[in-house]
């Protein structure tokens, strides 16, 4: 399966047309169509369901539309990465991460390594950490910025400076809002908005203990922020969420007691040939997190 037909498949899911991206490929209708149909034939499946007017990914078609893009961006990441030299520090790092208060020192590094080396891009793609481990064991991310508790013996990794503290997120007239901390028993009955990642949901049942079968959980998320704001607003319930930074018109946080705090880690893999646009920024990364330190920045 050649690299181009991958990008004629992935050009016609995105447009779910084939007409219109047959256009933006440059290429006639009947060529592209010719191409997918033997795409098919190739791989001995159906990958679209065919209408007059548009054109539809199969169950089969949506796991080769993942996997297909995974490929193309591998190969145009390792492209840059060749056309590089090791005396000109250009090229992209790719990272993943959570929704993280870790993302602001992160952004620092990134700026002040750009001030260094203004040819270098970041690209960040925000994600679960179990999504973002895979891609990093697919080479499509350089780097991830990984909530704990998470398994790091496959990764070299920085430690980053800030403790995420667990908090409650509510609407300003909920009668928990009156509190100055949030107890497990508060939280009894109350519908809950937790995490849907397993190790993150087995930190929070263990802080509520012998009271953790008696929840009320109404939904999970995996992310983001932004979603589990809506859904508290919308009288769902309250959410268990990270303390992130932001303004709140109707709702507000209140912090946990006993405290949970989780570390979060910046990781790469290990035994991994590294480009030198990597080699430098984690240099940069490390000396930079040194200077933090004496100057107690964070």
């Amino acid at each position: 399966m050649e690299l181009r037909v991958l990008q004629y498949f992935l050009a016609v899911a995105r447009e779910e047309n084939i007409t219109k991206a047959a256009a933006l490929l440059h290429i006639t209708q009947p060529t592209l169509s010719r191409q997918l149909i033997q795409m098919e034939e190739e791989l001995g499946i159906k990958l679209f369901y065919r209408g007059k007017h548009n054109i539809m990914l199969t169950e089969e078609g949506m796991l080769l539309r993942r996997r297909a893009q995974e490929i193309v961006d591998l190969a145009e990441k390792t492209e840059s990465e060749l056309k590089h030299g090791e005396e000109i520090v250009s090229g992209e790092i790719s990272i993943g991460c959570g929704e993280t208060r870790n993302m602001e020192p992160l952004a620092k590094m990134m700026a002040s390594f750009q001030e260094k080396y203004p040819d270098v891009s970041f690209h960040v793609y925000t994600a679960i950490a179990d999504d973002v481990k895979e891609r990093l064991e697919n080479g499509v991310l350089d780097m991830g910025l990984l909530l704990e508790p998470v398994e790091i013996s496959r990764y070299h990794y920085i430690r980053m400076p800030l403790q995420e503290k667990w908090q409650v997120l509510m609407r300003k007239d909920s009668v928990l809002a009156q509190k100055e901390k949030i107890t497990p028993g508060d939280l009894l009955g109350v519908p809950l908005i937790v995490a849907k990642r397993q190790s993150v949901r087995n930190k929070l049942e263990n802080w509520f203990g012998d009271e953790a079968k008696k929840l009320r959980i109404v939904s999970t998320c995996n992310l983001s922020h932004h979603n589990q704001q809506v859904m508290v607003d919308s009288g769902m319930g309250v959410a268990m969420t990270m303390e992130i930074p932001g303004s709140y018109d109707t709702l507000c946080l209140r912090p946990i007691e006993p405290e949970i705090t989780s570390g979060c880690v910046l990781v790469w893999k290990k035994n991994l040939m590294l480009s030198p646009v990597m080699v430098r920024f984690i240099a940069h990364m490390k000396e930079y997190m040194e200077k933090m330190k004496v100057g107690n920045a964070f």
